[in-house]
């Protein structure tokens, strides 16, 4: 019943997550859109009250004309509608789903003794010392005169942000530090909002309603915070979903593979970003951002790339006189045997893939998949390969499967590839 229970709460944590992750986004990316799409007013009477820019669009059979001022309006309207619980929602599910995935099971996801032996405790206080400190250090920078340059405080914060991920990448699980990097810089976007740009926003309506002018500074931090969230949305939607592809994080170039995922991200949006503003260049957008992201996607691709399966057993040749039994792809001393591959996977693998799994968490096999028959092991090798070269599984490697175990599933699952009969 507890593993029943924790299923649901990682399903339902997991559906909000998302839910409220679509709201923010969506809102975050509208307004960075309306406001490169803000032109200035015809009206000289709308300028005169201090408005910067204005739009008109039409959307769902409505027309719309939104207007931004240069600090504020001269008196507070009675209804202003606050964007905030958007992303606050958003970090507090995503924090839950990593205390129910991560902190609640860190010897699965969290712990790969063969990067560094962690006690759950040291694990979990690394990951939490990293979503906070990540922060601490950011804001200072922000806040420092770097802040004052936008290009050399994002150049120094891209050097940063590579070192964190060779960080987490030097003492979690490839797994749980993807995870982490994403957690980090959604914990930077949301703490804009919560220390920075609400705070901002606050003031700005308290001295409007005391009859004081706003402080644009207020504005000016505002928007810096809000262009940094932007950027960082991409890396982030990646990293969410980088748990389902340990082609990625399970490569011995997973720190690679995270920073130039992460860089392809920010440089896509933006293009995104440079696209709002077509209308100030004759409508032409430059393509240079896009082309580099798309470049950055397929140098990783290129250095993921898997190598060849091995096109014969790794012992000796058969003898002459074996040559019947080598062309007719019969099994011989050198290939391992289903019985041998069968005998690993019970032991190492079928705990969790199994359709009534032992180990406790677990109410079903993961993804679908179970491994207790020859024929399921013959229908799933592709994957099997490819989750034991990583050495993605066993997660965290709980059942302690030795290095000669794992290649002796691969070279069994390499020779089905040459068409032999188990």
């Amino acid at each position: 019943m507890e593993a029943y229970l924790l299923e649901w709460l990682n399903l339902l944590g997991r559906w909000a997550h998302i839910i409220v992750g679509i709201a923010w986004i969506g809102a975050s990316f509208y307004f960075v859109w309306l406001d490169n799409h803000l032109l200035s007013p015809a009206d000289p009477k709308a300028r005169e009250r201090g408005v910067a820019g204005e739009l008109w669009a039409v959307h769902g059979g409505g027309f719309y004309h939104s207007q931004k001022y240069r600090v504020a309006p001269a008196q507070l309207p009675a209804h202003l509608h606050w964007f905030y619980w958007e992303a606050y929602s958003t970090w507090l599910t995503g924090f839950f789903m990593l205390c129910v995935i991560y902190y609640g099971a860190p010897t699965l996801y969290l712990i790969d003794p063969s990067v560094m032996a962690l006690a759950p405790w040291q694990a979990i206080a690394i990951g939490l010392g990293t979503l906070v400190g990540g922060w601490l250090i950011y804001d200072g920078l922000c806040r420092s005169p770097l802040g004052r340059d936008d290009r050399v405080l994002g150049a120094v914060l891209a050097v940063l942000l590579c070192l964190a991920a060779w960080g987490l990448c030097s003492v979690f699980s490839g797994r749980g530090a993807y995870i982490h990097f994403g957690a980090l810089l959604g914990t930077m976007m949301v703490a804009n909002v919560f220390f920075v740009i609400i705070p901002g926003q606050r003031r700005s309506v308290a001295a409007m309603r005391e009859g004081r002018d706003p402080d644009p500074r207020d504005g000016l931090r505002g928007k810096q915070r809000s262009v940094h969230n932007t950027y960082f949305t991409l890396p982030v939607l990646f990293t969410m979903i980088s748990n389902h592809y340990a082609t990625t994080w399970g490569s011995p170039h997973k720190v690679a593979a995270l920073i130039g995922l992460t860089f392809a991200g920010a440089a896509i949006r933006a293009w995104f970003v440079l696209r709002h503003k077509a209308h100030e260049r004759g409508g032409k957008t430059p393509i240079w951002s896009m082309l580099i992201g798309l470049a950055a996607i397929v140098v990783v691709v290129i250095v993921l790339r898997p190598a060849s399966p091995t096109s014969a057993p790794i012992s000796a040749a058969p003898a002459a006189g074996d040559a019947s039994a080598a062309s007719t792809g019969e099994p011989t001393a050198a290939t391992p045997t289903l019985a041998a591959v069968q005998q690993i996977v019970e032991q190492r693998c079928v705990l969790c893939h199994a359709q009534h799994p032992k180990f406790a968490g677990f109410t079903a096999p993961p993804k679908g998949i179970a491994l207790e028959t020859a024929d399921e092991l013959r229908t799933n090798a592709a994957l099997i390969r490819q989750q034991l070269a990583s050495r993605a599984m066993p997660l965290g490697n709980i059942t302690q499967m030795t290095d000669t175990e794992r290649q002796t599933v691969l070279d069994w699952i390499a020779h089905q590839g040459q068409g032999a009969s188990p």
